[in-house]
Order: C-alpha cells, then structure tokens, then sequence
C-alpha cells in the first residue's frame, strides 16, 4: 500500500517526500507537473479540482497526505477548498485509506492566537479564516460520524530555501537580499511564531506512520522561543551580513496598498495575526515525540546558507 502525497510540488510537498522513506518506499507523488524526489517514487498527474481524479490519485494508498497549497486569494478559496475536502475524504473512505492534513491556524482567530495550542477554539475572524473553519469542521464531523481515519496537522507560517508562499521570506530574507530593509506588519516588537518547514515535514511523516495519532489534532514541531518580528530580521541580517533595517506597514497602510498589490489585499484581513503577539505552541508533539524542533538561528543559518549555495551555482 502506498503513501501518497496530494500537492506535492510546493514546499511541504517536497520536504515530505524527503522525509517519508524512513518509514515507507512505495511513495506517490500526485500533482498537474509531478517531479520525483526518491529514485523509486511513482508520479501521478492529476487535477486535484476533479473528483473523479482524485478518487483514481487516492487508490491503493494506505496515507494520504494532503498538503496541496492553493493562490492566496479569499475567493479562490471559498470555491475550492470545501469541494475538494468533500472529495478527499470521500475518496479516502471509499478506498479505506486514512487522511492527514496538513493544515494552517487560520481557523483559529482573534486574541486566541497569543497562544495556539491543539485545544485552541476553531474561532475564524477572516473569511480565509472561515474556509479553513468549514474544511476542519468537515475532517471532524467525518471522524466523529462516518469512521474517517485522520488527522489535522497545523502548522504556523513557514520558511526554508523554497520560497514559495513565504511571506517570512519574501518581506525580510528577499528585501535584505536585494539591498533593500526589510518589511514587517503591524507590530514588529510583538511574539510572532514561524515554523521550519524540515521539522514540519519531519513532524507530518511521525504522525502519519503513528497509529495512536489518528483522530487528533496536533500542532507540529516549531522552536519554542518567543521570537518577535524585529528578532527576526535581525537573524537574517547577522547570517546575510547586512543592514537590520527596516520598516513596518501598519494596518491601514496595508489596506492601501493593498488596492495596488494583490496579495496585500488579501492580507488586510489577516493583520490580527501581526498587531499581537501570535504564538505557536508544539509542546504536546515534542513530548509526546521525544522531539527537539531546529532552533529558529540554525533554521535561518540553514535556509541563508542553502540559498546562498543556490545562487552562487547560478
């Protein structure tokens, strides 16, 4: 039976596929351009905004991983999101196959996000928010009333030396790298979590493989420090040896902006995740784990380190 991974051509995707062979080699990857990352894994083209595509992506699998990442825009979500979890769970238990989520805490709102632990209430304050609500709540009610094997694997925002959908890395890391100071919103002197997207790979392919954490929520393993916006751009600026300058979009700067530049648009509504302290909390899977996530230093001086191999081979 085979471990299949749904989106696996972002960021978590690929680290997954890294880390999945410690426990199983029969891997899928499942994307519209697959590409492998093991020598022995089967790559399986599909489009995961048809059913009948997925049903067939999902066959033969004992876990299916579903960490696929969609544009970050509120509409596309409302469209997507639900139909797709409807039909990937009703894809896993026609083959009797269990799910595991990879999830954000977007559904989690409000002064609830000074400490994200699992049992933090589902409380949506955004309608990106309130999509993910409705996608948990199906995983949930699926598990409760028709015997889906899951779990809803949440992680913070993320960074490592793909890019892809980092806003860590595309208002610090690429600003720094181009000369330029960095950007932070809101409130840079507040506790803002980021997680390491190794240890969130390695974290999703623990619990995949771990019969006792079905059926659960878990936050994955992020370094436990309460780091702030301003400690941030100062581990990037001593690893890139550059200027720790920078500069904050307030709130309403954002919503001006925004009418401009699309994806600052889309994060108006998500500033409440950066006007307070927001802390992710993952000490039930280090202790249950016996687990030490990469300290948030030596996750910056691995991520500069990797890029800076990159574009030197450029």
């Amino acid at each position: 039976m085979k471990q299949t991974i749904l989106g696996a051509g972002g960021a978590i995707g690929i680290e997954l596929a890294k880390a999945l062979p410690k426990f199983k080699a029969d891997i899928r990857l499942v994307g519209r351009n697959p590409k492998k990352v093991n020598p022995t894994d089967e790559l399986f083209q599909a489009d995961l905004t048809d059913r009948e595509q997925v049903f067939k992506a999902v066959g033969g699998s004992q876990v299916v991983y579903l960490t696929v990442g969609f544009d970050y825009n509120t509409r596309l979500w409302q469209q997507i999101w639900p139909p797709l979890i409807k039909n990937v769970i009703d894809a896993c238990l026609h083959h009797k196959a269990r799910l595991v989520f990879f999830d954000n805490v977007y559904a989690i709102g409000g002064d609830n996000v000074k400490h994200i632990t699992e049992d933090s209430p589902i409380s949506p304050t955004s309608k990106k928010g309130e999509v993910r609500a409705e996608v948990d709540r199906l995983i949930i009610n699926s598990i409760e009333k028709r015997n889906l094997n899951a779990i809803i694997a949440r992680s913070a925002d993320f960074f490592s030396g793909v890019k892809d959908k980092s806003i860590l890395m595309n208002t610090v890391y690429d600003n720094l790298a181009k000369g330029k100071k960095a950007q932070w919103f809101c409130n840079a002197k507040v506790i803002h979590s980021v997680s390491y997207t190794p240890d969130l790979a390695q974290g999703t392919a623990i619990l995949g493989n771990t019969d006792s954490a079905y059926n659960k929520i878990w936050n994955l393993p992020t370094d436990s420090q309460k780091i702030t916006g301003q400690d941030w751009i100062n581990l990037f600026a001593s690893e890139m040896k550059t200027s720790n300058k920078y500069q904050v979009l307030p709130s309403w700067g954002i919503k001006a902006v925004g009418i401009f530049v699309p994806i600052l648009k889309e994060m108006y509504e998500m500033r409440y995740q950066y006007d307070r302290d927001y802390y992710f909390d993952s000490s039930k899977f280090n202790k249950e784990f016996n687990y030490t996530p990469t300290s948030n230093a030596n996750a910056v001086k691995q991520t500069v380190d990797l890029l800076t191999k990159k574009n030197a081979g450029k």
